[in-house]
């Protein structure tokens, strides 16, 4: 990476716009010109490489004085302002959920779909997946490669930082300061002491959004043959999302072969039995998918593996390291 780019970066401030932040100093993502934006902390100063930036606003940010804007500022500021930027002449890679099922709008995982961000030959709009299908996919798709996944059941387990900085606040206030008489503001039920199985809203079908999320972005970063279902489940967890996964491939394989295949997965680090990742020792600042606890059962004829993973989803690929690597694949790709 010789060329350095302008970036701007919407939602500097916010939790995931932090970590990308890190993420594009810690990797020495090669910047000429760096435009941070937020709304409530318009003026705040923040440090990148060393330099002192001020916040701009959104509304006076010209997108022709950046070559990529990275959005993390949610579905409605996407909606308003992501594909004007684009007709403006800026590549745009969005973290929202907004532009994820546009037919037009590429959903990436660069170890697995890289090859279509490649492909463009102008600027575009670009979607980061949901944190908890992209850890799920990245431990799927080599096995997927060598015998088909037909079925999968995922239980997940996720952090109350998935929700955003209130959120992290709320399990803080009801965890040290139980008897404050704190009114609960962002989730359904407490947080602290508890597990809720609902993750964002109910629809028609009574599986949350969330739980959609990960047959949705299944389908379309993988295969759309693959039968999903999904529990989404809120924890009592500051960061790390964890996932109790069930497939069914369409051969019979072995144990030592899932491991060897596994292994060999880049971001990918895997624990044998008896150890295995929890996101409090794992899932913090890392890059790394975390995979343990797996196992290979005939049942019926069928073959079904099990296996637990772990990852950041806030500064790993669950969000911000993603976003990123999709913006080194366009830098490598010469797309500016």
């Amino acid at each position: 990476m010789n060329k350095k780019i302008n970036i701007a970066l919407i939602g500097a401030s916010g939790i995931v716009g932090n970590k990308i932040i890190k993420l594009l100093e810690a990797r020495s993502f090669p910047i000429n010109n760096f435009i941070p934006i937020g709304h409530s902390t318009v003026g705040e100063k923040l440090l990148f490489n060393n330099i002192e930036y001020s916040i701009s606003s959104i509304d006076s940010f010209d997108p022709k004085n950046a070559q990529l804007i990275i959005m993390s500022a949610g579905s409605n500021v996407a909606n308003q302002y992501a594909r004007d930027f684009v007709e403006s002449g800026s590549y745009v890679i969005d973290l929202s959920s907004h532009f994820r099922y546009e037919d037009d709008v590429p959903l990436i995982i660069p170890e697995i779909n890289g090859h279509i961000v490649r492909e463009l030959n102008s600027p575009s709009l670009i979607a980061n997946p949901n944190c908890t299908a992209t850890q799920l996919l990245i431990a799927l798709k080599s096995i997927h490669d060598v015998a088909s996944i037909e079925i999968i059941n995922i239980a997940s387990y996720q952090a109350v930082s998935g929700t955003g900085k209130l959120a992290m606040e709320e399990l803080h206030n009801q965890t040290y300061f139980k008897d404050s008489g704190e009114k609960l503001s962002v989730y359904p039920k407490q947080i602290a002491f508890n597990v809720i199985p609902q993750c964002d809203e109910f629809l028609d079908n009574n599986f949350t959004k969330e739980e959609m999320k990960v047959v949705w972005e299944t389908h379309k970063i993988l295969d759309p043959n693959i039968f999903v279902q999904a529990t989404c489940v809120r924890v009592p967890v500051f960061n790390g999302h964890s996932e109790a996964v069930f497939f069914k491939v369409s051969k019979s394989i072995s144990r030592e072969m899932i491991m060897n295949i596994l292994q060999n997965v880049e971001g990918l680090r895997v624990f044998d039995d008896p150890e295995y990742p929890t996101p409090l020792e794992h899932a913090n600042d890392t890059e790394e998918v975390f995979v343990g606890r797996v196992r290979v059962q005939e049942l019926a004829d069928e073959t079904w593996i099990s296996m637990w993973i772990v990852a950041d989803n806030v500064y790993g690929k669950g969000a911000a390291l993603n976003a990123v690597q999709i913006a080194e694949t366009l830098l490598n790709s010469e797309k500016f």
